[in-house]
């Protein structure tokens, strides 16, 4: 009888050592190109670092991912068409960027969604994000999961924005999508869609007032440098999207598609948690600066959400009216 156990023990081992030794011999040698905009040390990029140090060790040193930060291969709308040709792999991006591609993704962008990271985890990692992401393959994209960006605030050069009416004839630049603009429009301000890596450059020479951003990318790009005041106003809050190029996709085994997804959900894990981590830190460090502060009342910030009202109903239809009553209906559930 041992000696029977021992022989199947043995069978046993020498099958998942085989199963092991084949499965590695399915990852093939391969170079990634991922591409974000933010620089290195902004949580996004420190969210690739882990999944290029995931991707290496899952894969043997086999998979190498090679990071572009800073928009080095371009804004994201430039990004996005070379990974549906499959020039560049991999990005990751503010989801609602993909609603002129996938028009239900917009439901991310509609201000005043989200109140709290957690909120939008459990929206963006159910079934909601999922019916998403089931979307994108006949658009020649992949998606591997949601990262965080965070909530976004206001700031510009020209004056304290303490209420809805501060925020009047302000030109503000916006993500390249149509709600943040009707948004922005809405508050009365004059939006302008501008390719990130050009902010900068905008800010300093005055072509607009302000922005709108998380802290992270506040600091990260240095917009202190060339803003005088922040006004607190969360007013929308970007879940990041994780892309992969079909063109790629497609190429690989099943074994090499199941290590990138692993990959992707364990770093999200992690990039989440840095840069929720870091979100006091970013504060205090512009605090720090020349930059004025201005913390909205609970009554003046409830004004800039009736204010932005219109916006929901008017691209409930737009983005889909299943999608947006899903999200709403989820979140109501939550909140209760």
């Amino acid at each position: 009888m041992r000696i029977i156990t021992g022989i199947a023990a043995a069978l046993g081992l020498a099958t998942i050592i085989g199963s092991a030794s084949l499965a590695q011999a399915e990852i093939q040698e391969r170079t990634i190109k991922f591409a974000a905009q933010n620089s290195k040390g902004h949580p996004q990029v420190t969210g690739m670092e882990r999944f290029a140090e995931l991707v290496s060790e899952k894969s043997g040193g086999k998979i190498e991912v090679k990071l572009f930060p800073g928009g080095t291969l371009g804004g994201d709308v430039q990004t996005l068409a070379s990974i549906q040709g499959g020039t560049v792999e991999m990005s990751v991006m503010n989801a609602g960027i993909l609603s002129g591609t996938v028009k239900e993704f917009g439901v991310v962008d509609l201000p005043f969604l989200f109140g709290t990271p957690e909120e939008a985890d459990a929206v963006m990692d159910g079934e909601i994000g999922t019916g998403l992401m089931d979307r994108l393959p006949e658009q020649r994209l992949v998606g591997l999961g949601f990262w965080e960006l965070g909530f976004r605030h206001l700031t510009n050069n020209s004056r304290a924005v303490e209420s809805v009416e501060d925020v009047k004839g302000l030109k503000i630049r916006t993500v390249q999508s149509a709600v943040p603009l009707a948004t922005f429009n809405a508050l009365g301000a004059n939006a302008v869609p501008l390719p990130y890596p050009e902010l900068y450059s905008a800010l300093e020479t005055g072509t607009v007032d302000g922005q709108e951003n998380p802290l992270s990318n506040i600091v990260n790009a240095k917009f202190t440098e060339v803003q005088k005041y922040l006004t607190l106003t969360g007013h929308q809050y970007n879940p990041q999207i994780v892309l992969v190029s079909k063109v790629f996709w497609d190429k690989l085994d099943p074994e090499e598609q199941a290590l990138l997804q692993a990959a992707a959900t364990e770093a999200r894990d992690y990039q989440r948690k840095v840069s929720r981590d870091s979100n006091a830190g970013f504060l205090d460090e512009i605090k720090k600066t020349d930059m004025a502060v201005v913390e909205l009342s609970p009554e003046k910030l409830d004004a800039f959400r009736k204010a932005v009202e219109p916006v929901v109903a008017e691209f409930r239809e737009t983005i889909g009216a299943e999608t947006v009553d899903a999200v709403l209906a989820q979140l109501k559930s939550l909140r209760q």
